[in-house]
């Protein structure tokens, strides 16, 4: 079995009966609305009557998805709402893809990269294509980056379109892997430990390679092109989350407008000072109800942080990290 054919779950073990296959738009457009996002395709050949066949696993946050809808598709429009990465990796056939420089072609063991929460993308398919794709929450991209790198990637990142691995590389291989364990341990990679460790390292490969070839060093070397007042801003946001500023009383702090911070944290960081402060938050709670120990509770903790309301914060906290409060609390348990 070469590589590339090791991408493909149904090569390496993984029964054919547990893939969906269907000639119907709608059940296809369900199935995909929910493990990619909402997003328009359409037959681009004389065949207009797909032959999809439709599978899905999760590795923690990320889904893992076999898909081809078997005849020729152009698919865009895809919802920014829904905050996702797509990493469309092909296994058979070939897919055309938009990138600033024009499209690209991408064949067996091609892979790219496309963040549709801050860019507008269109692919096409042909009638032999077969993917192994992975949709991960933009989120969750962002804070590995935070967590390993120290920083917050910008928009240079977040909007660069990109072929990443391909052939022999490490990607492909990492990719291969964990096929054979979503084959192995479905259970433990859908909702164990072994799965929040692979969703990392898969996060963490690619982000190396996308931000590569984004020209965005990781090392964090160009930092300094930063404003001081959004670092300022930042560091005063960790130091003050529990007592709730505002984004005046934090543009007062560090010197400017609330409309200069603003759109400096647009630029910079690609998000909103409030969003970051949110986020903020959110990743503090995660982080005491990852350590809490026996007796603890999601309310007081949540409190500690400056929520009341119960059902907004575990909103909150679902959309940031695909999981509920409690939910973390008892794997810390």
């Amino acid at each position: 079995m070469d590589l590339t054919q090791s991408l493909d779950p149904f090569a390496v073990g993984i029964p054919r009966d547990s893939a969906t296959r269907s000639p119907d738009w709608d059940e296809i457009r369900a199935w995909s609305d929910t493990v990619y996002m909402p997003y328009r395709v359409r037959p681009t050949g004389r065949v207009v009557r797909p032959s999809s066949s439709m599978f899905s696993a999760d590795i923690a946050q990320i889904t893992l998805t076999r898909f081809r809808y078997g005849i020729p598709v152009a698919v865009d429009r895809f919802s920014p709402e829904a905050g996702k990465i797509l990493v469309l990796n092909t296994v058979r056939g070939l897919g055309l893809h938009q990138t600033a420089a024009g499209s690209v072609e991408v064949g067996p063991g091609g892979c790219f990269v496309v963040d549709c929460s801050r860019i507008e993308h269109r692919s096409d398919f042909d009638h032999e294509d077969l993917q192994l794709n992975l949709t991960i929450p933009h989120t969750l991209v962002a804070d590995l980056a935070e967590r390993w790198f120290g920083f917050l990637p910008d928009d240079r990142l977040w909007r660069h379109r990109c072929v990443v691995g391909g052939g022999e590389s490490g990607w492909t291989k990492l990719l291969a892997y964990a096929v054979q364990s979503v084959l192995a341990d479905p259970a433990g990679l859908a909702h164990g430990r072994p799965g929040i460790h692979l969703q990392d390292m898969l996060i963490g490969h690619l982000l190396t390679e996308w931000a590569t070839s984004a020209g965005v060093p990781l090392d964090g070397s160009d930092r300094q092109a930063t404003p001081g007042y959004v670092r300022r801003a930042e560091q005063y946001f960790d130091e003050h989350a529990g007592q709730l500023p505002t984004v005046s009383e934090v543009a007062a702090a560090v010197g400017v407008s609330v409309r200069a911070l603003s759109g400096g944290f647009r630029r910079y960081r690609g998000t909103t000072p409030s969003r970051y402060l949110r986020d903020v938050r959110l990743n503090r709670i995660r982080d005491e109800l990852v350590a809490a120990g026996p007796g603890a509770t999601v309310s007081e903790v949540a409190a500690r942080w400056g929520y009341v309301n119960l059902g907004v914060f575990a909103a909150s906290y679902r959309r940031r990290f695909g999981e509920n409060p409690s939910q973390t609390l008892a794997r810390g348990d």
